[in-house]
């Protein structure tokens, strides 16, 4: 992959490898989740299954008053050793209804003319809880975001320009055991700069469906799809249009604590389907929600 194509899949698997060695494991992956899963399911509990801690694809769950969480990602490219780790924060305003939140993202992009490491273009998030204040099977989430030039354009880690995102989260219950989530995005850089200076501007859309099945209370296994069709700046006034597609089964638990602290590892396994076969990934997840101040 070239290092625009490298820093666009990293960014859309992360933001929101396989190790050589376990490209063999993709015939293997789903017995392997299920299986750890069997191994992770407590025994039965009265207290709330896990539902708001997805991988690629954005639930439509905002945090509870009083409540803050952080989370970190961090996925790898196959063969090629490029690899995006990000976290985020998310942040009642002050309850449910309104949410803030940031995405820091720091990249390693490996190509044949070198390697470059940095920051990239920090994500500023607002999300409105239209549907899913009192319970209910359905939750909608509007979110926009202004991603600010922090990262390098001319070392391949940003946009170079600040881009504006729009993004539609609706989660379904579906009955008691299954939960699915679909996501519609786009992205909007008025200014994009590529390596070599070029301005041009450029415009993303992105899909995303998933399902989340509750093996246990307190283990999950789910299987997400995610399509983006991007832009890269190829010259002065010119772009290119580039189309990525996963599907990513993964697994996620968590550990609940007497002071109200919850932490939630996972991984996934990104493999690319059509216009990404033959691309392969590694995702790993860590959150840790906890109450920030006494809920009236």
């Amino acid at each position: 992959m070239t290092p625009d194509r490298t820093a666009a899949v990293l960014q859309y698997l992360t933001y929101p490898a396989y190790i050589r060695g376990m490209m063999n494991l993709r015939g293997r992956v789903v017995p392997l989740l299920v299986a750890l899963s069997l191994l992770l399911v407590p025994g039965a509990s009265a207290q709330e299954p896990i539902k708001d801690n997805s991988f690629l694809i954005e639930e439509a769950y905002n945090q509870g008053r009083g409540v803050v969480q952080h989370i970190n990602a961090f996925s790898r490219v196959a063969g090629e050793g490029s690899w995006l780790y990000t976290f985020t924060q998310e942040w009642p305003f002050p309850a449910q209804r309104h949410q803030l939140s940031f995405t820091l993202p720091v990249q390693s992009l490996h190509a044949p003319t070198g390697n470059e490491t940095g920051l990239g273009d920090i994500a500023l998030n607002y999300r409105y809880q239209v549907i899913g204040l009192e319970p209910g099977r359905l939750a909608f989430s509007p979110r926009f975001s202004v991603l600010a030039s922090t990262g390098s354009s001319s070392r391949g880690l940003g946009q170079g320009g600040v881009a504006f995102q729009a993004g539609l989260p609706l989660s379904v219950e579906m009955g008691k055991h299954f939960f699915t989530h679909w996501n519609v995005g786009v992205t909007r850089t008025f200014s994009a700069r590529n390596t070599e200076g070029n301005k041009a501007g450029t415009t993303g859309y992105s899909l995303g469906q998933s399902i989340v099945w509750l093996a246990g209370p307190k283990v999950n296994l789910l299987v997400e799809t995610v399509w983006s069709r991007s832009q890269s700046v190829v010259g002065t006034g010119r772009t290119q249009r580039e189309d990525s597609a996963f599907v990513s089964p993964g697994i996620r638990w968590a550990h609940d604590f007497s002071n109200g602290l919850q932490i939630v590892p996972g991984i996934a396994f990104p493999i690319g389907l059509g216009p990404s076969r033959g691309e392969h990934a590694v995702f790993v997840y860590l959150s840790f929600e906890h109450p920030f101040r006494r809920t009236p």
